[in-house]
């Protein structure tokens, strides 16, 4: 408060002086002090109503503004994120879920799907468990996609648009945690004991359930605001039957 007064009380103590000094020209003038103090009066009454309109419509107005440009940045990223890792990490992973078929009806989505069908597609994930087929040559292939993707996971995390996003930060860190126990790993994965095939399999079943809702939500996102965007992710949607980029009808 004392930093206040020292920052702004000459504002303040301006601003008075220079209202006073009108009053009293305008007293010198018209010699009519009734006419000034109704005037004032009422001019205090409007006050609380224009600080209204001020602090509480305006502000909320540009306080929507400022988040609707927020999530217009977050979006970007996230979108960069599927372009260069979330898509192909979800055809790998779709190449290893053994219960692939509890998922597909929650993930087929297409043209007539609204919000409320994305949201409760993505909340009724969260409750599936993920079985995971570890086989070495697939595990290979995961990680061998995954370990050049840290450095672009690691320049997602740090920027700091992200930090209001928490649920897509903790799919990041998933991400980058599997990808870390991926590379410290032999190079020939044959003769991995059960136990730590069983702690990759949490790893990477954390990574399904995070990743798919996120997909979900970004899904949504496209169909509302970029169709053209949204067609090509039906179309290679890792859960079709035959996912092709190429329009056929």
């Amino acid at each position: 408060m004392k930093d206040f007064w020292r920052e702004r009380g000459w504002l303040i103590a301006v601003f008075i002086l220079a209202s006073a000094s009108i009053y009293f020209i305008h007293y010198l003038i018209f010699r009519d002090a009734h006419h000034i103090f109704i005037y004032m009066i009422g001019d205090l009454g409007f006050l609380f109503l224009d600080v209204m309109l001020v602090v509480i419509v305006i502000e909320q107005l540009l306080n929507q503004r400022e988040k609707r440009n927020r999530l217009d940045k977050l979006n970007m990223l996230i979108s960069a994120f599927f372009s260069e890792v979330g898509n192909g990490f979800l055809q790998h992973l779709a190449n290893l879920i053994e219960n692939k078929e509890a998922f597909r009806d929650r993930v087929l989505f297409n043209s007539g799907w609204q919000k409320r069908d994305f949201r409760r597609a993505a909340e009724e994930i969260k409750s599936l468990p993920v079985v995971i087929s570890f086989e070495p040559e697939k595990l290979e292939q995961l990680r061998h996609f995954l370990l050049p993707k840290r450095d672009f996971l690691l320049s997602l995390l740090a920027n700091p648009s992200l930090l209001e996003h928490e649920a897509f930060t903790n799919l990041l860190w998933a991400i980058f945690h599997l990808a870390e126990e991926l590379a410290l790993r032999p190079e020939e994965m044959d003769d991995l004991p059960p136990a730590d095939l069983n702690h990759l399999n949490n790893d990477a079943g954390r990574v399904v359930i995070l990743l798919l809702e996120a997909w979900l939500n970004y899904a949504a996102h496209l169909k509302e605001r970029y169709p053209f965007l949204f067609s090509l992710i039906v179309r290679i949607n890792p859960f079709a039957v035959s996912p092709t980029p190429i329009v056929s009808q």
